[in-house]
């Protein structure tokens, strides 16, 4: 009760970090990104920010496979027995679907034809199962692994955050990509309590790369601009600053957005062909595979990249082409299918898939069995995570369920029983390496931060079994 007192006294004190004002705080949007060069920043941009950060002490053992994540979230909540946990129903699945058995895996060969080629690399976790059928409550719960309205689900970071709070120590001098990268993701979570260096650098890709890396009066100019700032400002925005961490986190800010301008490098990475967009599919979700993949390649910092792909909100005609013909199943399979099978393929190819993690999930399932009056499926518990690369024995599914999908029967994992987002993130943490057992006492409550919250007890745990 004490500690819920001083919670509720922090918030009447600062109304701006409730749940949804933290998660909306400024984040590493280009606009913010590149006018600072011209234009400046208020010390509130930051204010508020952590003092101190802390580093787990591995006092497990993970299985650090993984040096990237790619985290894609499937918005809206795809159904999973039309996906990736097929029930073929007569009469109701469409016989265009073409059920396929590759191994012991049923698959939607005519909806999703590329990924079956692809799922050598790829192990489905059917066992998994939502905690709400809330789809912002859903989608942030998959981002911070915990629940939005516990006592600190008002400050988590994204999973991205502690990702990048956590490698921090391992960037080299001249690495300047944001660690943390959010495509598509404009109403993504973003930093929680922590500083505003691991916040998400959110993005929408375009062929043109990133606007406004260059200056209307020239590198020299830009140059000459920054130099007069630090001789003027360097007191007080340098660690030790007499103003405070916030000034500090200020002074990072505007290096990192110096270190993207006039740079080749970020043109390689952030800029893409009409012939490479058209391999991944020419939607805006493939062209954020695209960038994915290439930011990667890069090897500029940059850690834990989110894709956000949705919506697969399909309470009606999820199968009508005509009626629906760009909320259908078949209208979302196809980007995600042209850009998961392009990103798996060039992540091979450049040899970056043993070190990659690849993470495919949404906030919820579908209803299983017959449609709804409407021609589609409503909210429901059951759904999938799909894994692949950093080691992860591909060609499986981990977990079963009953024949209509509609629960586990088999866990299919050491715990013996359902996977949760937790479990997922204990994974993440698991495969970079991350202690997922370790609290974080620098909150603004004192109460400790836990990376995965109930994971010292054991309560949730990472799935070892997809490493065979």
């Amino acid at each position: 009760m004490y500690g819920q007192h001083k919670f509720e006294q922090y918030i009447k004190a600062n109304p701006q970090h409730r749940h949804k004002n933290f998660f909306d705080r400024p984040h590493w949007t280009r606009r913010n990104f590149f006018q600072i060069l011209g234009s400046g920043v208020t010390a509130s941009f930051l204010a508020g920010r952590a003092h101190a950060e802390g580093l787990s002490q591995a006092a497990v053992t993970p299985v650090n496979k993984a040096k990237n994540v790619i985290f894609v979230l499937l918005t809206g909540a795809p159904s999973h027995t039309d996906t990736f946990d097929l029930k073929f129903l007569d009469g109701t699945t469409p016989a265009d679907f073409n059920p396929t058995k590759y191994g012991d895996i049923l698959w939607p060969a005519g909806l999703l034809p590329k990924l079956a080629t692809k799922l050598p690399d790829i192990a489905i976790v059917r066992s998994l199962r939502a905690w709400a059928l809330v789809h912002s409550l859903g989608q942030t719960w998959q981002q911070i692994g915990r629940n939005p309205a516990a006592a600190l689900g008002d400050i988590a970071p994204n999973i991205g955050s502690i990702v990048a709070l956590e490698k921090e120590k391992e960037r080299t001098v001249n690495q300047v990509f944001p660690s943390f990268l959010a495509l598509n993701s404009a109403q993504g979570v973003g930093s929680g309590y922590l500083s505003s260096k691991y916040a998400p650098f959110k993005i929408n890709p375009v062929a043109a790369g990133l606007s406004n890396v260059t200056n209307v009066d020239g590198q020299a100019r830009l140059n000459d601009r920054f130099a007069l700032l630090h001789s003027l400002d360097d007191p007080l925005r340098q660690a030790p600053s007499p103003l405070g961490k916030p000034m500090e986190d200020m002074d990072s800010f505007y290096a990192a957005a110096k270190g993207l301008t006039y740079n080749s490098t970020v043109d390689t990475a952030f800029r893409f062909s009409a012939a490479d967009s058209a391999r991944y599919g020419n939607s805006g979700f493939g062209n954020a595979c695209l960038v994915a993949k290439q930011v990667l390649a890069a090897n500029q910092g940059t850690r834990f990249i989110q894709i956000s792909y949705g919506s697969w909100d399909m309470h009606i005609n999820i199968y009508d082409k005509q009626v629906n013909p760009r909320g259908s199943l078949y209208a979302l399979g196809t980007p995600l299918d042209d850009g998961v099978s392009a990103l798996l393929t060039d992540l091979k190819a450049a040899g970056l898939l043993d070190s990659t993690l690849v993470v495919i999930v949404g906030e919820f399932g579908r209803t299983v069995g017959k449609l709804n009056p409407g021609g589609g499926r409503d909210h429901f518990l059951q759904q999938f995570v799909m894994f692949a690369g950093a080691g992860v024995k591909g060609g499986r599914a981990i977990g079963s369920t009953n024949a209509d999908g509609s629960a586990t029967v088999d866990p299919g994992w050491s715990q013996g029983r359902d996977v949760k987002p937790e479990d997922i993130e204990a994974t993440i943490y698991s495969a970079m390496g991350i202690d997922w057992t370790y609290v974080n006492y620098n909150d603004p409550f004192h109460r400790g931060f836990e990376y995965v919250p109930g994971g010292k007890d054991g309560v949730y745990a990472p799935i070892n079994e997809l490493w065979g």
